[in-house]
């Protein structure tokens, strides 16, 4: 089983989940995404058809066919990429807080939801968000964090340490240019060749099992933008809404998120 992290985080995203995965008898594993934390930060390649080619080398890497991918936030992205793109390496999909990337593309019309992302317009400019990102006078990993998430866990222990870890991830050499290089890729995208060319490739139906659980209280990715993507599913899929949770159910509903998960990886 392989765990993606998302925007602004890393591998520790999963700290709840690996154990109780690996005691429900999976062999799981959660990467730094390219760019991110330990892992290779080259110059270029942060487009999703080769973080999902990453990943899915990965998966042969390991040793295996095929694994159960897991994908929060930016991994959902790269995850749905995957299913897409790789369907022999996708056993099965479960999705969290992430819409399918045609209906994140087609959401951009919503005004709410362009309001929502609409710092991804300034991560489009050069430099500057990288600076913002590691000035030790500034904060915007916690104030992401805090903006995103749901009010009870930014209360507790655990959200005070996630945002001092990743607040320390960004800060390592080059990890701020690679998380912006995503942004930047998925903002060209939207009129480039190469983006329309994989707007057009991810109609293909996901035949995966699919899972998509979401914060009912997400402000980043707003539910009704991601519901339907039951629509690019050709297998099973089941919609779930998890009350009271934001866009970090994976840390704000840690128990919930990886027990629905163990159930759709053996069902």
């Amino acid at each position: 089983m392989l765990l993606l992290h998302g925007f602004p985080q890393y591998w520790w995203t999963w700290r709840a989940q690996l154990p109780l995965l690996a005691d429900a008898g999976f062999r799981a594993v959660a990467p730094d995404l390219r760019g991110y934390g330990a892992s290779d930060k080259p110059p270029r390649g942060y487009d999703l058809p080769t973080a999902a080619s990453d990943v899915a080398a990965l998966v042969r890497a390991l040793g295996e066919k095929d694994a159960v991918v897991v994908g929060h936030d930016w991994g959902g992205l790269v995850a749905w990429t995957m299913a897409a793109l790789h369907p022999r390496v996708v056993r099965r999909l479960v999705v969290v807080s992430m819409a399918h990337p045609r209906l994140l593309r087609a959401g951009l019309r919503d005004r709410a939801q362009r309001r929502a992302l609409r710092h991804v317009l300034g991560f489009q400019l050069p430099r500057l968000p990288e600076w913002r990102l590691t000035r030790a006078d500034d904060d915007p990993v916690a104030d992401f964090l805090r903006r995103w998430a749901g009010a009870d866990w930014t209360a507790t222990p655990d959200f005070a340490e996630a945002v001092e870890r990743y607040r320390s991830a960004a800060r390592i050499p080059q990890a701020a240019y690679g998380s912006m290089e995503y942004f930047r890729w998925a903002g060209r995208s939207q009129v480039r060749p190469d983006g329309l060319r994989y707007a057009r490739r991810m109609a293909a139906p996901v035949t995966a099992p699919t899972l998509q659980l979401h914060g009912a209280l997400d402000p980043l990715v707003l539910p009704r933008t991601a519901r339907g993507s039951g629509r690019y599913v050709a297998g099973a899929y089941e919609w779930r809404e998890l009350p009271g949770i934001g866009h970090f159910p994976p840390e704000e509903a840690a128990t919930e998120v990886g027990t629905a998960i163990v159930t759709w990886a053996t069902s």
